[in-house]
């Protein structure tokens, strides 16, 4: 009576056990890493490699904003996977949220609206400011632009910023015809390109690889504790 008593005190317990260890753990972790690998925060920038933050935080600003960036530059611009879409399009400071008219024969360079992607530009004339800004309906009306060599005085980057925050509301909605490559100052060899979920999924595995560890553990010392149930028996 007492081995028959004492076994069906412990099985309940193991069986509790059980599922805590094998479910439980994984679906959290590899939630919030293939979250964190879908909205990409831009690395640090480095020598002949700038890389920008777009709508950082579900800010309509691009960060940073303005850069300075000699010729054969990368400016690489991250987008996240917020739900709301954004877009790196050329603009043209005398007639801001607009797109800039082509020179030349050259177009500007426009990402299309996008998520989740990265966009690289590479820089072919740094005596040219070059002003972009997000043409989703109202970003650019708010404040959400963009500027590589743009000078220190007269058509800065304060100053296009401030000409689109004028524009506001009466913004024109815009229609997207997906990426435009080119650009005039900076050129775009190739439209936006989906970032890497390498270091989500690593972790993913790695947490489905720490609960199947906890729950051999647990089941190991469930039939410990059986044995010496049946050896007191």
């Amino acid at each position: 009576m007492f081995s028959l008593a004492l076994t069906f005190a412990i099985l309940p317990l193991f069986a509790a056990a059980s599922p805590q260890y094998d479910y439980g753990p994984v679906p959290g972790p590899a939630t919030t890493n293939v979250a964190a690998a879908a909205a990409p925060s831009a690395p640090p920038s480095t020598a002949g490699q700038i890389n920008i933050d777009v709508a950082p935080g579900g800010n309509f600003v691009f960060n940073p904003a303005n850069v300075t960036a000699p010729n054969g530059t990368l400016i690489t611009f991250f987008f996240p996977s917020s739900g709301l879409s954004h877009s790196v399009t050329q603009g043209d400071f005398n007639n801001p949220c607009q797109p800039i008219a082509a020179q030349n024969g050259q177009n500007g360079f426009d990402s299309g609206l996008q998520q989740g992607v990265q966009f690289t530009l590479n820089v072919t004339n740094d005596q040219e400011p070059i002003y972009y800004f997000c043409k989703f309906p109202a970003h650019c009306g708010l404040g959400m632009v963009g500027s590589i060599n743009a000078p220190s005085s007269g058509n800065t980057f304060d100053a296009w910023q401030q000409a689109a925050l004028k524009v506001g509301s009466s913004e024109q909605t815009l229609q997207d015809n997906g990426p435009v490559t080119g650009g005039i100052g900076a050129i775009a060899t190739a439209p936006p390109s989906a970032s890497s979920t390498a270091s989500g999924a690593s972790g993913a595995s790695g947490s489905s690889s720490g609960a199947m560890g906890l729950t051999a553990s647990a089941a190991l010392a469930g039939l410990v504790g059986l044995g010496v149930v049946m050896a007191l028996a």
